[in-house]
């Protein structure tokens, strides 16, 4: 392949993708989602749920409380906050 056929094609771009739950949308701009996974232990076997929240940002402050949506990495935004909230999968059901 000569080097003007390699620079035209744009590098594939494997950005993290995760999908959680809003648990928190108090900040401007900002939605806390958490992210749980179901791990089988090393040593015994037993199914062990593991969680942890990311910030992620929210431009229009349209994701609410118990959305269940889409966050894909990207820039750093502030110190806490590189993520984006990228589609919503399922809008929060009313109780």
């Amino acid at each position: 392949m000569s080097e003007t056929n390699a620079a035209a094609q744009p590098a594939a771009k494997n950005t993290r993708t995760l999908i959680g739950r809003v648990v928190s949308d108090k900040r401007t701009k900002t939605v806390t989602v958490l992210i749980e996974r179901r791990n089988a232990h090393e040593l015994y076997g037993k199914i062990v749920a593991r969680s942890r929240k990311y910030h992620a940002h929210d431009e229009q402050g349209q994701y609410k409380l118990g959305d269940l949506v889409e966050i894909a990495e990207g820039r750093p935004i502030s110190k806490t906050k590189a993520w984006v909230v990228t589609r919503l999968v399922e809008k929060a059901k009313l109780v």
